[in-house]
């Protein structure tokens, strides 16, 4: 069994008999007392957001997820519809699963998705992304310097500050973890 000093970000482990995903955690050493890890985790089947505090060297039971390489296809309703690209089975991902990830990714595109028990749980997307800029304000030569930003709309639909000399149809890369810009893509 494992122990505290495995915990990472994105680790699922089994807490109190509900799966729950890690999304930070911090390790704070006491004066007086012993080690603590700090840790926020989010609830896979509710989605809710909970602090905890382990002991060091607490036992944890980290829970094994299988990830399968699947494409998305389209969102049909509250549902979106990913194929598995060796089978060709489809399977409907629930709006909860994929709702805080869709904005990032394009039709047809392959992400890795989780699996408990046959039954998917998470998505795992790239941390970086390009994304074409559909709508923005026109860029004027010489506002590289003055560090505004301005709001455009990619093609996925999410709406992201960009700085004042990117155009519409410029690619840009965009940090999935902050859903910040982060360059100009050639």
């Amino acid at each position: 069994m494992a122990t505290t000093s495995d915990i990472r970000n994105g680790l699922v482990i089994n807490h109190n008999g509900d799966l729950v995903k890690i999304i930070e955690f911090q390790h704070v050493k006491t004066a007086r007392g012993g080690a603590r890890i700090r840790t926020k985790f989010k609830n896979i089947r509710t989605g809710q957001v909970v602090d905890n505090t382990f002991r060091s060297g607490e036992k944890i039971d980290i829970v094994r997820l299988e990830a399968k390489e699947m494409q998305y296809l389209y969102k049909d309703g509250p549902s979106y519809i990913f194929m598995n690209s060796e089978t060709y089975d489809q399977i409907p991902l629930s709006e909860e699963i994929f709702k805080e990830t869709s904005q990032f990714i394009k039709e047809s595109e392959v992400i890795k998705v989780l699996f408990h028990n046959e039954k998917p749980i998470d998505v795992e997307i790239p941390i970086f992304v390009n994304l074409e800029v559909l709508t923005t304000e026109p860029g004027i030569k010489g506002d590289t310097v003055t560090g505004a930003s301005k709001p455009a709309v990619l093609e996925t639909g999410y709406t992201i500050q960009v700085p004042l000399f990117i155009n519409v149809g410029d690619k840009i890369r965009i940090d999935t973890r902050t859903g910040s810009y982060c360059e100009r893509v050639k």
